[in-house]
């Protein structure tokens, strides 16, 4: 069953159901531009659900689009997803795009909690994926040509992450779990995707 959506197509969300690769590069070549001449693909989802795998696979399917990795535009754990956080893409990317010309941002050193001196350009392109918790905010997803949601299972999300960033560091993903889930129900960032992805499978 298809709903419809801001003017495009999406899933219900009633069912996550797995998607292949390339009907979602199929999905993006439809969809018209809604950042200036760029189709923005917001790739949103709870951490560790395999939104970074899927956005490099998807990137790679679109003959090598860009990928902008929120995680570069948090300031650290205690971040806000939404919010000022929205507005600092606007102002380092999306405005930018709008207008056909480079956004640029400071990517976000975790080691030594501070933003980078040197800004990392990022040039309009037919298509640019932003990834990461908190992508498709409100603020943002308006303009997105394609929004996708990823999910996985608690636990599962938990082991990625402490897999990749040590054992050291579960008490800050617990709590991120919980300061997410919070955004996610205030945003309703599931119920406006387009797509609903099951990444318990890597993609």
């Amino acid at each position: 069953m298809m709903a419809r959506h801001g003017g495009r197509p999406r899933d219900d969300g009633s069912v996550t159901i797995p998607h292949s690769v390339s009907e979602l590069a199929a999905r993006v070549a439809a969809a018209p531009a809604g950042c200036g001449q760029t189709r923005l693909v917001c790739i949103d989802g709870p951490a560790g659900s395999g939104k970074t795998t899927l956005a490099g696979a998807l990137a790679q399917a679109l003959g090598g689009a860009p990928v902008v990795h929120m995680d570069d535009l948090y300031e650290g754990w205690t971040q806000q997803l939404g919010g000022p956080l929205s507005a600092r893409i606007d102002a380092w990317l999306l405005k930018a795009w709008e207008l056909g010309s480079a956004g640029r941002y400071r990517r976000y050193d975790w080691a030594r909690q501070r933003f980078e001196e040197s800004w990392v350009p990022v040039p309009a392109a037919p298509v640019i994926i932003l990834e990461g918790c908190g992508s498709a905010a409100r603020g943002i997803r308006d303009r997105a040509s394609l929004v996708i949601w990823v999910e996985a299972p608690p636990d599962v999300r938990l082991g990625r992450g402490l897999q990749r960033d040590g054992l050291a560091l579960e008490e800050q993903w617990r709590l991120w779990q919980v300061h997410e889930a919070a955004h996610f129900a205030a945003d309703g960032t599931r119920s406006a995707a387009d797509v609903h992805v099951d990444g318990t499978r890597r993609t």
